[in-house]
């Protein structure tokens, strides 16, 4: 395993490659992440939002693990979402994730059954002192219809429960006060945004990373960013913001469909563009961008994408 002590910087949320039977494509998987790893990033996490967690079978869930690491090589850090419902689950996604060999875990607040704040709080808590592997926390409301409370995270960090905190609230209030408490507390946590329009702002909150799907379509441009960020230059940063920003509009053009089959779909779309997947293919019930979504798609990336 690499080690994952504090770690920062920019950790992709890998896209995960399907062939048009809904197969992982493994030859499109390799070819993702070492275009990452070769452009700088700091390491992948694997079953996110974006690499498409909510549809993969365990069988599929475990694969994805095996072949990451094994692509990866312990070139970066490898973390793995093990989000579910409730806490034996998550649990048993833990164990699959520790023989798979990777090096983190990202856990949700339990979600379907109405949890309370003092059952969440558990919930990180049973994860931490059970998982052999260090553990993140995700905050991602408009999945699991839970905010998690900046108060119970700083908690969670000092007690040693979590490692740090991956925020995709969409909530730079709440993110603010997380990172002031966390500064206070003499940073237990280690806090990355998953935003892609606002990264600049959430280093200047307190972030120490970012998570970012657009990443995947273009890991040079936030690679850029952190090390404006780190060097002090926020012209620099401003300008890398502004220009991922609007090539981040390839997940707002789509109308063929909204909200996750847009995101996701625009991203895999723009990495067929690029040639980096052979297919736009995604899990059922959606469908692949087709059409005129796809000359949007390649209209803003044509404009806005990768510079050299």
């Amino acid at each position: 395993m690499t080690s994952t002590a504090k770690l920062t910087g920019v950790i992709p949320p890998v896209v995960t490659p399907l062939d048009d039977d809904r197969s992982l494509d493994v030859a499109s998987y390799e070819r993702v992440i070492n275009r990452l790893i070769d452009a700088g990033v700091d390491g992948i996490f694997v079953l996110g939002s974006t690499s498409e967690v909510a549809f993969c079978t365990d069988e599929l869930r475990a694969q994805i693990m095996r072949e990451a690491v094994r692509i990866v090589g312990g070139r970066v850090p490898v973390l793995a979402g093990v989000i579910d419902m409730q806490t034996p689950r998550v649990l048993a996604h833990i164990d699959t994730a520790r023989r798979a060999g990777v090096d983190a875990v990202v856990a949700t607040a339990p979600f379907y059954a109405i949890t309370h704040a003092a059952q969440i709080k558990k919930h990180f808590e049973i994860l931490g002192a059970r998982s052999e592997l260090p553990l993140y926390a995700y905050d991602i409301p408009v999945c699991v219809h839970t905010k998690l409370d900046p108060d119970m995270l700083v908690d969670l960090g000092l007690s040693g429960a979590i490692a740090g905190v991956k925020d995709s609230s969409n909530d730079d209030v709440a993110f603010r006060r997380l990172a002031l408490k966390n500064r206070d507390a003499g940073e237990p946590l280690t806090l990355f945004t998953g935003h892609e329009f606002v990264v600049d702002g959430a280093y200047l909150s307190g972030a120490h990373g970012s998570v970012p799907g657009l990443s995947n379509v273009d890991p040079e441009g936030y690679v850029r960013l952190h090390k404006a960020f780190q060097r002090g230059d926020w012209a620099g940063l401003q300008l890398e913001q502004d220009r991922l920003a609007q090539l981040m509009e390839i997940c707002l053009c789509p109308r063929g469909v909204t909200g996750w089959g847009a995101g996701v779909g625009a991203f895999k779309t723009a990495l067929m563009l690029q040639g980096v997947i052979s297919t736009n293919q995604v899990p059922e019930p959606f469908d692949a961008l087709t059409g005129a979504d796809v000359d949007a798609v390649k209209l803003i990336l044509d404009k806005f994408g990768p510079q050299a």
